[in-house]
């Protein structure tokens, strides 16, 4: 009683308080304050405009375009002042959040949750093979001492030497014939695919440490990203999940694949110096379509014509909300998250904030990109690739053994999406809850427990 209670008060909160939100603004400022709100819609689309001309021309016109995106929130903001009403749009703003946040606890709490991804007790390894890169992350691993607590758990540490590249598959294929039972890498996303590959290639546990710049995989996987040394207590202390690994073609990827706009830009030599300068360099030729192959992206029954640009994930993105955008919930679903996106005009600029006419997302289990060429650059894993087309990328479900600490921090729990009839609901419910309820007849009978017993 006392959850369904506590539910109920918190979709009358959120209701309250967006009604309150929306009220506000017309109650205070009357004729005034509504003009000013539209006004402020439509300063937030001449911005959106404004940054596509910065990003699509060069010379003057950039310039001009730049001034606008920056001087046009700056007069809004100024008409509400001298109107006495930003404090109203200030207080409206706080009303929502407070909205959205009592609206999703609300939710939260109605059991409709994903299932986490299955742990599974497995013993520790006894011959681990680790891979560490010196230069990943700014040097995390001299920083963090990883080669030495590696070898302190008894792994056996290869160093990679920046100025001798070497085949990281073949190094941790020669590891497996030499006895190796585990196979872990301290470095970037793109080297962690290729180890990954050869581990689930051989049924191998894999082991992932946080030492590269942004550790993508590792988030999603719910490792410590700030401290890459307690991603080794998995040798002593880990369990295991069982996760998906991905192909474009025949090159492996744990996070995504990128086609199009971002796949051209990473292919610049100057790219990794100067990321902003090299991206409004090449933007201008690559949003006129002036440079770089047509596309187009079939996902099951669905075909995106022309874009500019086609993101490919080792499962979906959570696109659908701010502080959640970027990471995944899940590594085991089955499925590919697909991305694209295509902004002709700042027209279609503005209705990406307006209404997302430019911006679709689908799941499928596998996706062919296809190109007026024959050959298209890409940005597999963030690294620069060059693939022959059509390209399919397809995902091989839970394929990967991830031996990650039992400990650690995890992955926060996804805020459901915001269903305002249902919130009516349980604001109106008494003793008793929206969610979805089944009969014990027709519950399902739980599966057969695996043959390796999962942690409690």
């Amino acid at each position: 009683m006392g959850t369904h209670r506590r539910q109920a008060w918190a979709a009358r909160m959120a209701l309250v308080a967006a009604a309150a939100a929306l009220l506000l603004p017309l109650v205070e400022g009357g004729v005034t304050g509504l003009l000013l709100l539209l006004l402020g819609v439509a300063g937030l689309a001449v911005t959106f405009a404004a940054l596509w001309w910065t990003l699509s021309r060069r010379g003057v016109p950039r310039m001009a375009a730049a001034a606008v995106a920056l001087f046009t929130p700056v007069a809004v903001i100024t008409l509400f002042a001298r109107a006495n009403l930003l404090w109203v749009v200030l207080l409206s703003a706080l009303l929502w959040s407070a909205a959205v946040g009592s609206g999703r606890y609300a939710l939260r709490t109605t059991g409709l949750r994903r299932n986490r991804a299955r742990e599974y007790r497995t013993p520790p390894p006894r011959r681990p093979f680790v891979l560490l890169n010196p230069l990943s992350g700014g040097g995390k691993v001299e920083r963090f001492a990883l080669r030495e607590k590696a070898e302190r758990l008894g792994a056996r540490v290869v160093l990679l030497d920046p100025d001798r590249p070497r085949d990281v598959a073949a190094l941790a294929r020669a590891a497996v014939a030499d006895g190796a039972d585990l196979l872990g890498v301290g470095g970037g996303d793109g080297t962690q695919a290729l180890v990954a590959a050869v581990a689930a290639e051989h049924g191998l546990p894999f082991m992932v440490i946080s030492a590269g710049t942004r550790n993508h995989f590792a988030m999603d996987l719910g490792l410590d990203r700030d401290d890459p040394a307690a991603c080794l207590d998995a040798l002593t202390d880990g369990v295991e999940m069982r996760v998906d690994l991905c192909f474009a073609g025949d090159r492996p990827f744990v996070n995504n694949v990128s086609f199009g706009v971002y796949g051209a830009v990473v292919q610049s030599p100057g790219y990794r110096a100067d990321k902003v300068g090299t991206a409004l360099e090449l933007l201008p030729d690559l949003l006129s379509r002036q440079h770089g192959p047509r596309l187009t992206a079939r996902a099951h029954r669905k075909v995106f014509d022309d874009p500019h640009a086609v993101l490919v994930s080792n499962n979906p993105y959570r696109v659908d909300e701010p502080f959640g955008f970027g990471r995944r919930a899940r590594l085991d679903s089955g499925r590919l998250g697909v991305v694209a996106v295509k902004v002709d005009s700042a027209v279609d600029a503005a209705e990406l904030l307006l209404a997302p006419g430019g911006f679709a997302t689908t799941t499928s289990h596998d996706v062919v990109i296809e190109a007026d060429a024959p050959e298209v650059e890409a940005g597999l894993d963030g690294e620069p690739v060059t693939l022959p087309t059509p390209v399919r990328c397809r995902i091989e479900r839970r394929v990967l053994r991830v031996r990650v600490p039992r400990e650690r921090p995890g992955i926060p729990e996804p805020s459901p999406r915001l269903d305002w009839r249902r919130l009516r609901k349980l604001a109106a419910a008494v003793g008793r809850t929206a969610a979805p309820h089944r009969s014990h007849r027709s519950r399902p009978q739980p599966p057969a427990p695996p043959a390796t017993p999962p942690v409690a």
